[in-house]
């Protein structure tokens, strides 16, 4: 099982997780010609991705889904609130294309695909986490706060990669609108990365190995700060890098962007 990260700030996501057999896009919020970039960089044809499926309908997470799914047809797999809300942004795609889920586990290849609720300002937000026989990884962005419901979705994953979205006073002083920085760091908002250091800790305690962060504010947050606010949370806690976890830091918009890849 692999989890690569194509690109994951506040202004575009996507990642891909795959298997020999199977391959999944998790959202497309940037543009289906640098979405072609990021894969070809990790050797994978879009004639190769098996779906897409899409967190919730805010632009950062599904700007290209339309074209890409129009130009290869691929299928897109949404809860039904969230394709409600995004329908007009994706634009017409053909019927056949169309996967609307409920709250329950669904096999795309080999790879058992499980949504689980996020606390996200959205039409029906969820994350998603994927089991194969050769491992389980997992995505979880765009949270506000976690719940019990989210530590239990993660809980065993061998890779997860995780919200640290804004430094708590980075976001205080900053220049945004009180209304904005009352949205994000509400419980419907987005995770902090002190709040990000604290799951981190309670995922390893329970088996997670690998740890991408990402979502990263490129007006609140740079990668060292978010980096070493995890790592100093995970040490307090006796969980060393290398020995117990592997952290790292998903590049926001680079090309390079693309070789942020865990395997399992």
């Amino acid at each position: 099982m692999n989890l690569c990260s194509l690109r994951s700030s506040s202004r575009g996501n996507s990642a891909v997780a795959f298997t020999d057999k199977t391959k999944i896009l998790v959202d497309c919020g940037i543009s289906g010609k640098t979405a072609l970039c990021c894969l070809a960089d990790i050797n994978i044809s879009p004639e190769e991705i098996d779906a897409i499926v899409v967190t919730h309908e805010h632009i950062d997470h599904i700007r290209g889904v339309g074209v890409l799914c129009r130009k290869f047809n691929i299928p897109v797999y949404a809860s039904e609130g969230t394709w409600y809300a995004m329908e007009r942004e994706i634009g017409v795609i053909p019927r056949e294309c169309i996967r609307v889920f409920s709250d329950v586990y669904f096999d795309i290849g080999d790879i058992e695909v499980r949504p689980f609720d996020i606390p996200h300002d959205a039409a029906e937000p969820c994350g998603y986490a994927f089991f194969s026989q050769s491992g389980s990884a997992a995505v979880a962005t765009d949270m506000g706060c976690i719940d019990d419901g989210v530590i239990n979705a993660l809980r065993g994953c061998d890779t997860v990669l995780l919200e640290a979205n804004h430094d708590i006073n980075m976001l205080a002083m900053g220049n945004y609108p009180q209304s904005l920085k009352n949205r994000i760091r509400g419980r419907k908002g987005h995770l902090a990365n002190d709040d990000a250091g604290k799951v981190a800790a309670e995922l390893v305690k329970h088996g997670t190995k690998n740890i991408l962060l990402g979502h990263l504010s490129m007006e609140n947050n740079y990668p060292p700060l978010a980096y070493n606010t995890v790592k100093n949370a995970l040490e307090s806690e006796n969980i060393y890098m290398g020995r117990d976890v592997i952290l790292d830091v998903a590049r926001r918009d680079e090309i390079s962007q693309c070789r942020d890849c865990l395997t399992v």
